[in-house]
């Protein structure tokens, strides 16, 4: 199995759209570059959460920006407004308590079915992983479309699974291998999956006998700079670490898993990323304002001259 080009996207709710659009970048610069088509040019896709809905909805076929316009047309769905959260928890009151998850996931699941519908994990036209975690077992779940036992998986249960971010989504029950699984965000796991998808393709491609032989694109969806004081970090008990300890774990083993890649691969490693300003680095903000701030950030980072030089390695690369 050849697996020594790899595309890992990372987890980022909303900011899904920003990694789109990169990606949309990537698909130009390739373009200009005579060597057209995206997926042609890489072995294996990983995603993490948000990240996992894109690489599967690339091994589906679907194009950069028609999946970007997937969580402009669909984001309310996923992420309700005030009145449909305010109603969906009154509605869980008696069954989940006053401590519920923000989203009850029906909207999640609708879209899910509804761009992916009956695929099969397997029916992927190239090689995906996607990250998870069992908090029955308590160990991570780590979805591949060529594992047999993997294969007949429905697709967006698996990206349900992926993106069930605790305190915004509940955990997704689903029967895998065998066993009764209660699964949450890939981002527990990974949220940046580069190192799960540079381990696989050491383990499954026999003609990769080295870390460095690897090319790796690595899709950020805009990094968190939202400080929290030394003060609050003193202060806080687990009422106040509650949402914000999710954003901070998911960040750091991002960007640690960013060095170990860098050193494991070297030069064969591109990370598409960049620094989100205050009031972008909510999941789940889906405001026209915050889209179209998204957006500009994105097109804005492509413009770069680092950004520039970065893809033009990578084409050349691939």
């Amino acid at each position: 199995m050849h697996m020594r080009r790899i595309l890992a996207i990372d987890g980022g709710g909303i900011r899904g759209l920003v990694a789109c659009l990169w990606l949309a970048g990537v698909e130009d610069a390739l373009a200009a570059a005579g060597k057209p088509g995206l997926m042609p040019r890489f072995d294996l896709i990983a995603g993490s959460s948000t990240g996992a809905l894109v690489a599967c909805a690339l091994a589906r076929g679907l194009e950069p920006r028609r999946i970007a316009a997937l969580y402009r047309e669909h984001r309310h769905e996923i992420f309700p407004g005030l009145a449909g959260r305010l109603w969906s928890r009154a509605g869980r009151l008696f069954t989940h308590g006053p401590s519920a998850p923000k989203y009850d996931g029906k909207g999640l699941e609708h879209v899910l079915r509804e761009v992916l519908g009956d695929a099969r994990l397997g029916d992927a036209a190239r090689p995906v992983l996607v990250t998870s975690y069992d908090t029955i077992s308590r160990s991570p779940v780590i979805f591949k479309s060529f594992k047999p036992e993997h294969r007949q998986l429905p697709m967006w249960e698996v990206c349900r699974a992926s993106a069930a971010a605790p305190t915004y989504f509940p955990a997704h029950g689903m029967v895998v291998e065998g066993q009764q699984r209660a699964l949450i965000d890939g981002g527990v796991v990974a949220n940046n999956p580069t190192a799960c998808a540079i381990a696989e393709a050491l383990r499954k491609d026999a003609r990769v006998h080295d870390s460095h032989e690897l090319v790796v694109l690595s899709v950020g969806s805009g990094e968190r700079n939202r400080p929290i004081s030394l003060r609050e970090a003193r202060e806080w008990g687990a009422l106040e670490w509650a949402v914000p300890i999710i954003d901070v774990l998911f960040d750091g083993s991002a960007e640690a898993v960013d060095y170990i890649a860098r050193h494991l691969v070297g030069d064969g490693y591109v990370r598409l990323q960049t620094r989100l300003t205050l009031g972008l680095d909510d999941i789940d903000d889906t405001s026209e304002t915050n889209l179209l701030a998204l957006e500009k950030l994105a097109g804005d980072y492509l413009l770069q001259a680092e950004t520039r030089a970065k893809l033009a390695r990578l084409v050349t690369l691939l």
